[in-house]
């Protein structure tokens, strides 16, 4: 009867939860900046404890790269992707790669802000528009300012064949019929320098080497916040943008961790974090950040993710063809 009742303890000792054992595990591959990772990760876990999540932090041309040699040999990690575009996971969705998840908290998001179908939402937004130095005469106030022949070798800006966030300005624009790619001759013929990343163009600007650009909203409201002779102009025609989407892999193991990660960065929760990083939230109700208009006043130009990825390679040769390859 002793070993009877050991071992029925023993049993039941097996089957309880060891004390401070996450009943969940989450994993996460983001290429948000490290302290906004980890500041999206403590949040998460503050409401969710009993989740254990581990993370890996690249840029998403790196986390790919990774992510397909996972692929390639059978073993993806990942749950849960958070990173910079949705075009890349509009074409993992065409490769099958992830799964579909209808987000109670979608209903707060405008349709044009996550897949249909619930296989991405975005989670912020980085809006491109014109940054110019306060030193200049006269402030832009639309994009075809920028074509002024006034403003030649003036003007900086990222190339599309090195940022993601240009790729989709490039795409978002040259469907624009408006502006279109008579407008990026327009800025070739001006002699805009188009080369690295939004940090090397904001810096140009900032130094007076060349008085306007385009550049992601934050590093110039941030940058004019902490005292640089800089201002940010949300153009008059719109602004293009990039969104940080959120998605789960058609090879999550940890799916119910996964819909909770979804769900908290969608919820009211989720973009107050956002903001409190001094990005827009994507949620509808949501105020930005000081500093920043008013949301009903930020003009989102029209932009398709899936006309994007197919128009991606014809469009960085055009462009490589008209400014170099840079």
């Amino acid at each position: 009867m002793r070993n009877v009742l050991l071992a029925a303890v023993a049993s039941a000792t097996m089957m309880m939860p060891v004390l401070g054992q996450a009943a969940e595990k989450l994993v996460l591959y983001t290429s948000q900046p490290n302290q906004d990772a980890q500041t999206t990760v403590d949040a998460f876990k503050a409401a969710y404890p009993d989740v254990e999540v581990d993370w890996v932090r690249d840029g998403t041309t790196k986390l790919m790269a990774k992510l397909g040699a996972e692929i390639a040999a059978g073993d993806p990690r990942p749950d849960v992707l958070l990173i910079a575009d949705t075009v890349t996971l509009e074409g993992m969705k065409q490769e099958g790669q992830l799964q579909a998840y209808k987000s109670p908290e979608a209903k707060a998001y405008d349709p044009a802000l996550y897949d249909a179908d619930g296989y991405y939402y975005s989670t912020k937004l980085i809006t491109t528009g014109i940054v110019y130095n306060t030193g200049v005469s006269k402030k832009p106030t639309s994009w075809k300012d920028l074509a002024d022949p006034a403003l030649k070798n003036q003007i900086v800006m990222p190339s599309p064949l090195y940022s993601g966030a240009a790729l989709i300005t490039l795409s978002t624009m040259t469907q624009n019929p408006d502006l279109g790619w008579d407008y990026y001759q327009a800025l070739a013929d001006n002699k805009a320098r188009a080369q690295g990343g939004n940090g090397g163009t904001f810096k140009a600007v900032a130094s007076g080497e060349k008085p306007f650009g385009m550049v992601v909203d934050f590093l110039a409201l941030r940058g004019k916040a902490e005292g640089s002779p800089v201002d940010f102009v949300f153009p008059s025609e719109g602004v293009t943008y990039v969104t940080e989407p959120v998605a789960i892999m058609k090879t999550a193991k940890n799916v119910d961790a996964a819909h909770k990660f979804v769900d908290f960065v969608l919820s009211e929760k989720g973009q107050k974090l956002v903001r409190e990083m001094g990005y827009i939230p994507a949620r509808n109700d949501m105020d930005p950040p000081a500093g920043f208009p008013a949301r009903k006043d930020i003009k989102l130009m029209t932009f398709d993710p899936a006309v994007a990825l197919k128009n991606a390679d014809a469009n960085k040769k055009k462009f490589a063809e008209m400014f170099g390859a840079e």
